[in-house]
């Protein structure tokens, strides 16, 4: 019989496309073909309010099991906004002020933090993921020697905050995406002792992608692409600054396209495309059709888009502020940095002017994520943490 395991994250479902909760069900269902597994969530679709959208209860996804839990009150923007505007001024706040901020942090699903401490003894191990949200801080503080988290953890204001030290110091074994969040959470919280492995993600991409039927549905050609949601969070307004005064600068044909949902004000410009969420075929096809992928934000863990892009053979222009995303760049040669507008007009025109060098960069994109972001692998590590974790748990409850 196979062994059970259990994975937290804040939203799971086929409509749940990005960031961590794709990540879960990308591991959850390969990690299906050896232990019986069950993810433990929310009702939410949406990280705004954490509205419950799902029915409550047990369901099965493409194999896995789904165990859902009720947010049993939104989160109130108003009230949040006052609270995340206090916990910012006061990292260090008490108890009481920290459980009231996450508790408007969402999804706030108590049910589900007494059924991880009730039915814990029932898993092997109990995987959690991401470490901002309600149900990871509550949960694993509860988890009794058998706590894996995957923190995805990067540089930004909340990873400071004092409750956090006690969540991290929780943990039984980290999984990391990246080097750069190893040496990040170790910088912060001093807990290297803590058994731990890299292991980033690997990246799926349909066998057939044509960047001629993209340009056949939409007639773009010379273009730089964005994908992925679009807000303030990820920079996209500095990125359309930027870009707009590029345009003035420089006289070429150069588009920029973007894709995704937009929750922020798109300026009205020419030569800014937005086409909204589109089909994965689009997507793909048009990040093959694209000059390369951009990613403005300064707070990524991994980036799954940039991983895609370096797969389809397309080099990458990225925030160098994010340690992460300087690092795919450093490490690979597959893709340019800047942290101002005019290395941002700099990397642009290097790719637009210098065909020998971004040809290699292209080859150089693909080999990386070649080398690095295999599934087998990463499964194959997955598995040692799994057993490590279960054997040192049955031990200390022998």
């Amino acid at each position: 019989m196979k062994k059970k395991i259990a994975i937290i994250n804040q939203r799971y479902g086929l409509e749940v496309n990005g960031g961590s909760e794709l990540y879960t069900r990308q591991i959850a269902e390969r990690l299906k073909e050896r232990y019986d597994v069950e993810v433990l969530t929310s009702c939410a679709v949406e990280y705004v309010k954490w509205a419950n959208h799902y029915n409550e209860g047990v369901e099965t996804i493409n194999g896995v099991t789904v165990r859902r839990f009720k947010t049993l009150h939104e989160r109130v923007p108003r009230i949040f906004s006052a609270l995340d505007g206090e916990m910012l001024a006061h990292p260090d706040a008490d108890r009481d002020l920290s459980d009231r901020w996450i508790e408007h942090m969402g999804p706030y699903c108590p049910q589900l933090v007494d059924y991880v401490d009730e039915h814990q003894d029932e898993y092997e191990v109990v995987i959690v993921v991401t470490y901002l949200y309600y149900l990871a801080v509550k949960s694993i503080v509860r988890i009794k020697d058998k706590a894996i988290f995957i923190p995805t953890a990067h540089q930004e204001p909340f990873i400071h905050f004092k409750m956090y030290k006690e969540v991290f110091g929780a943990a039984d074994a980290f999984i990391f995406l990246t080097d750069e969040e190893k040496d990040l959470v170790h910088s912060i919280f001093h807990n290297e002792d803590v058994p731990y492995d890299v292991m980033g993600v690997g990246v799926d991409v349909p066998e057939d992608v044509s960047a001629e039927r993209f340009k056949k549905k939409y007639g773009y050609d010379n273009y730089v692409i964005y994908v992925g949601r679009i807000d303030e969070g990820k920079d996209c307004p500095r990125l359309f600054k930027y870009f707009m005064e590029y345009k003035k600068r420089n006289n070429n044909n150069l588009k920029l396209i973007l894709m995704g949902k937009a929750v922020c004000e798109i300026p009205k410009h020419p030569d800014i495309i937005s086409l909204g969420f589109v089909s994965d075929e689009d997507k793909f096809d048009g990040i093959k059709g694209s000059k390369a992928l951009i990613l403005p934000s300064k707070f990524e863990s991994l980036s799954i888009s940039v991983l895609e892009a370096m797969t389809l053979s397309k080099p990458v222009i990225v925030n160098g502020i994010c340690d992460v995303l300087k690092g795919h760049c450093v490490k690979s040669n597959g893709g340019l940095y800047y942290k101002n507008y005019f290395e941002f007009e700099g990397c642009v025109n290097y790719m637009l002017n210098h065909p020998d060098e971004y040809e290699v960069m292209c080859k150089n994109a693909r080999k990386y994520v070649e080398d690095y972001f295999q599934w087998d692998d990463i499964m194959d590590k997955f598995d040692k943490m799994i057993e490590k974790v279960g054997a040192n748990s049955e031990r200390k409850h022998q």
